[in-house]
């Protein structure tokens, strides 16, 4: 079982920044992808980044070029970095993982963002 706990949500105005932090119950070496999604109400959830054990990122194209993922392997911890915010990025965010071994997603248990105009 892996635990995932999100923080750094909050409320911010447009063009202001927030970085989102994602702990893992678990070493972040035995997990594969790390990722971040987005659900806005009355809308799908939608992938934001993900990152590879590696290192390796995706970066969905209304976010490129504000939005950064990172890890930290040593902290057990993925990160996102979130600058440059629109109204359009408020949604609640979820981390998301997948155990190398384990078949299945986990998933924590979200954090708001609230971008004002």
């Amino acid at each position: 079982q892996v635990h995932l706990v999100e923080s750094g949500g909050g409320l911010v105005q447009a063009g202001g920044a927030l970085k989102l932090s994602c702990a893992a119950s678990i070493s972040t070496l035995r997990l594969n992808d790390m990722g971040w999604y987005r659900q806005a109400p009355g809308k799908q959830r939608e992938l934001v980044a993900t990152i590879s054990r590696g290192g390796s990122t995706k970066i969905a194209d209304s976010v490129r070029g504000r939005f950064t993922i990172s890890r930290d392997n040593s902290k057990n911890t993925v990160y996102l970095q979130m600058n440059s915010l629109k109204p359009e990025d408020s949604g609640v965010y979820y981390c998301n993982a997948q155990h190398r071994w384990v078949p299945g997603d986990y998933w924590g248990q979200g954090t708001q963002v609230i971008v004002s105009s």
